[in-house]
């Protein structure tokens, strides 16, 4: 009896932990589904619609030019992926692998840029892209530059993939370089499809990081045609009013493509982040 009371007392805090956490999302469901004729702002809050419509989704189509914002979130998001992946498992490799003075140094240094938050390096950060030209007004293939080289690469990649490439039995890479097999290839062949759970527990972060951005484009970008979808989302704020029911339609669509990507590489998550936690 004790054992089902504690068990039933542990259950029924981590679902009301979970209610407040789902506490936003279902009220901005709710808020979608609710026609013009509604209070969404009803106290006590009205979480089951009166009037059920799916105008809202109908009508955010048309209010801004959604497939647009849509393609330009992918083409950002896919490239800062590929950059991520590539870039963080050729840095993590020497850092697991090779054996040179700093090693530890440099590595305790990639960690410590974990504490600085994008905040308070904004500022330099945008007047380097700018003096480089890569903003919005020198042209589309900048424009997408400026959105994703600053993010191109990160600690926490270097750190998971080093991890993952030290979970690895030295012997099949012994064997291959006896085989004649060159570095980058040991790398390219034998590493990264082995560490390919990592590869994706990094690629689904990346890209719930990169499709949710919000104040980076918004300071960089300047042409409509460049937005992004949590800003052009935004842009459906005006200054005297804002049509929250769009706005709410708008950001739930905007969700769907991280939940399909999740579940996508769900079968590598958990295995992928375990992945050298023992180890290093």
């Amino acid at each position: 009896m004790r054992k089902f009371i504690k068990g039933f007392s542990i259950h029924s805090f981590l679902i009301f932990i979970s209610f407040i956490s789902l506490f936003p999302f279902i009220w901005l469901i709710s808020t979608a589904l609710k026609g013009s004729n509604e209070n969404i702002f009803a106290y006590p809050p009205i979480f089951i619609p009166q009037d059920f419509t799916f105008e809202n989704f109908i009508g955010v189509w048309h209010q801004i030019p959604f497939l647009l914002y849509f393609l330009n979130s992918f083409i950002v998001a896919a490239f800062t992926v590929i950059l991520n992946l590539i870039l963080s498992s050729l840095a993590a490799y020497p850092l697991a692998r090779m054996e040179f003075k700093g090693k530890n140094f440099i590595f305790c240094l990639v960690l410590a840029t974990i504490m600085i938050p994008f905040q308070a390096i904004m500022l330099p950060v945008y007047l380097i892209v700018l003096k480089l030209h890569l903003v919005d007004s020198y042209g589309y293939v900048t424009g997408y530059l400026g959105l994703i080289l600053p993010f191109a690469v990160n600690a926490f990649g270097i750190f998971l993939m080093r991890q993952a490439f030290l979970s690895v039995p030295k012997e099949l890479e012994e064997a291959a370089f006896i085989d004649g097999c060159s570095i980058i290839n040991i790398w390219r062949k034998i590493l990264l499809p082995v560490c390919a759970p990592s590869l994706a527990v990094l690629a689904i972060f990346t890209f719930i990081g990169s499709w949710g951005e919000f104040l980076w484009p918004s300071i960089v970008l300047t042409n409509k045609t460049l937005f992004t979808l949590p800003v052009g989302v935004n842009d459906l704020q005006g200054i005297f009013s804002a049509n929250w029911r769009y706005i709410a339609a708008g950001s739930i669509i905007s969700i769907i493509p991280i939940i399909i990507f999740f579940v996508a590489m769900q079968k590598y998550f958990v295995s992928g982040n375990t992945e050298g936690a023992v180890k290093g």
